[in-house]
């Protein structure tokens, strides 16, 4: 891990306030990435909740097991083959924003990052038809004070953490091969297990995420490297926002009251 004090030590005061005040701006700048990102889709799931139901049983066309009437625009997104293609879409766009980060400047980094914050708003817009409006708002005012607390103590410890990031992957693999399973067996003993797993594993990776971050900002501006900021500081907002998305998602399975 990158120690910010021998970095600090080994160039001159001015060097030292400046990468300081870099590095919270870069770090303002990847938070503030991450919340346009949880604002798209917030706006883009609740929008396609209202699309996809209705009130008026004439321009209903499909009814869904706790009496929701659907639209043809909601049958065609929650009840025919394309809702698969929705549901998978963010799992693969993750797999290809890698390459395109490699390849494409910061801005269309960012615009990737916005595209895919809107497909997965639309991925997970059942929520709303689901979940009481009021149990979503009280579940997502929890998960940012528990991501907050987490995030801070990430970004404010002594202790290299950087050795988590193995464990956490590989559980986090064996969550997402534990969902697909389930998605064909239906137990629910496997959905609460995956559930209180997952939110261990997010809370370790919001902490991991951030010192890796402000680690990854210290090395680089430290050895000049600065034209490769940008790009880090947008991986750095997705990741983020990975991490509070799936802990807000795994905590509204057990605090979000059914509609």
């Amino acid at each position: 891990m990158a120690d910010p004090q021998v970095i600090r030590r080994s160039g001159s005061a001015t060097t030292a306030a400046q990468i300081d005040e870099g590095l919270r701006a870069h770090m303002n700048s990847v938070y503030g990435l991450m919340s346009v990102g949880m604002v798209v889709t917030a706006v883009i799931a609740w929008l396609t909740s209202q699309l996809a139901t209705t009130t008026d049983p004439s321009q209903a066309v499909a009814q869904l097991p706790n009496d929701t009437l659907l639209t043809q625009f909601g049958a065609t997104i929650y009840s025919s083959p394309l809702s698969w293609i929705i549901m998978f879409a963010p799992l693969i766009m993750i797999f290809a924003f890698g390459a395109v980060m490699r390849r494409s400047t910061a801005n269309t980094a960012r615009g990737l990052f916005l595209v895919f914050s809107a497909v997965m708003g639309l991925s997970i817009s059942s929520i709303f038809i689901r979940y009481t409006g009021m149990s979503i708002a009280s579940t997502f005012l929890t998960t940012a004070i528990a991501f907050a607390g987490l995030s801070i103590w990430g970004y404010t410890t002594k202790r290299d953490i950087s050795g988590w990031g193995s464990f956490l992957i590989m559980g986090l693999i064996g969550l997402i091969v534990a969902m697909i399973v389930n998605l064909f067996l239906q137990s629910d003993a496997i959905a609460f297990a995956v559930s209180a797993i997952g939110i261990l594993i997010f809370a370790g990776l919001t902490a991991y995420d951030t010192q890796n971050i402000k680690n990854t900002y210290l090395t680089m501006a430290h050895h000049g490297q600065t034209e490769w900021l940008a790009h880090s500081g947008i991986s750095g907002a997705l990741n983020l926002y990975l991490n509070f998305l799936n802990l807000f998602l795994f905590m509204l399975q057990f605090m979000g009251a059914q509609e």
